[in-house]
């Protein structure tokens, strides 16, 4: 754990090494050998600032350096796309601009609002490296910066199908896949709002059970595997006849909710908030219904 320092300060650092990682993504696109495909060329240039912000990472002792890098990065991706190609339609990649845009300035406004400093490292991070025991420096790489990586890249993918296929493609999918974008992360916003209310309020012990959270136990990640989906209902948009892959980042995103970060979370709860099996019993898991009557 790192020595404890301000948030100020923290979020200084945070930014230099997301500026050096910019940086050197850049540099590999302006002068690195190109691929010929412009997807391979982003991917590297993802990868390699991945690397950057990974060996700072390791400089702090502090996974938490890569949190923000998961919203701070297809704004970028969908910016570079969009200035490689002179022919893409503009109505579509507006709305898939501002559907991004507006999940990104979501997700990064709530990361630095928790945010309390670089002294606070997510709580999965040092599982993952205790249980890897001398495997901890591959894990800490792959499965906390790395995989995370190339599964945002996967789920950005249709966005590249929207942004670099000329032509209006199928304008009421478009319109369809806004709503259901802006609709999700409007869910999430709200839902991250009362969780802050909640917590800045509760009594030791408390569950959160009120709003959303009523309905289910983890809207914020329902309206988070929502927002990929309407990604991927963009690039079907655009090239309908590739809609038997495009959905395949959509479904990694819901694997990785349903299969690992609920599971750990609905773990944890559970052992440090004795009343959280009532919430369960009556609480949606995932998508959010009317919650069940309490048992008496």
């Amino acid at each position: 754990m790192t020595e404890h320092r301000s948030k100020a300060a923290s979020l200084a650092i945070v930014a230099i090494a997301y500026l050096v990682a910019l940086a050197v993504a850049a540099a590999w696109l302006v002068w690195g050998p190109g691929t010929g495909r412009l997807w391979l060329d982003t991917l590297i240039a993802d990868v390699l600032a991945t690397l950057v912000v990974f060996a700072f990472s390791r400089a702090y002792r502090n996974s938490s350096f890569y949190d923000a890098y998961w919203s701070v990065v297809p704004p970028l991706l969908l910016a570079y796309w969009w200035t490689q190609t002179p022919d893409a339609d503009t109505v579509r990649v507006a709305l898939v601009a501002v559907a991004v845009g507006y999940w990104a300035v979501r997700l990064t406004g709530n990361w630095l609002y928790a945010f309390p400093g670089l002294h606070h490292e997510d709580w999965r991070y040092p599982m993952f490296r205790e249980r890897a025991g001398r495997w901890e420096f591959v894990v800490d790489l792959v499965a906390i910066h790395l995989i995370p990586t190339l599964q945002v890249f996967l789920g950005m993918v249709p966005v590249y199908i929207a942004v670099t296929t000329p032509g209006e493609g199928w304008m009421w999918l478009t319109a369809v896949a806004f709503v259901i974008a802006v609709a999700a992360v409007t869910l999430e916003l709200v839902a991250d709002v009362q969780m802050h209310r909640f917590v800045a309020d509760r009594r030791p012990g408390e569950v959160m059970d009120r709003g959303l959270w009523a309905w289910s136990r983890h809207p914020n990640y329902f309206g988070e595997c929502g927002f990929w989906v309407a990604l991927a209902l963009f690039g079907v948009a655009a090239s309908p006849a590739d809609a038997w892959w495009l959905f395949a980042g959509a479904l990694a995103m819901l694997a990785m909710f349903l299969g690992a970060s609920i599971p750990m979370m609905e773990t944890r709860s559970l052992a440090r908030r004795p009343g959280y099996q009532d919430v369960v019993d009556r609480v949606s898991r995932f998508v959010p219904r009317p919650p069940r009557k309490a048992r008496v």
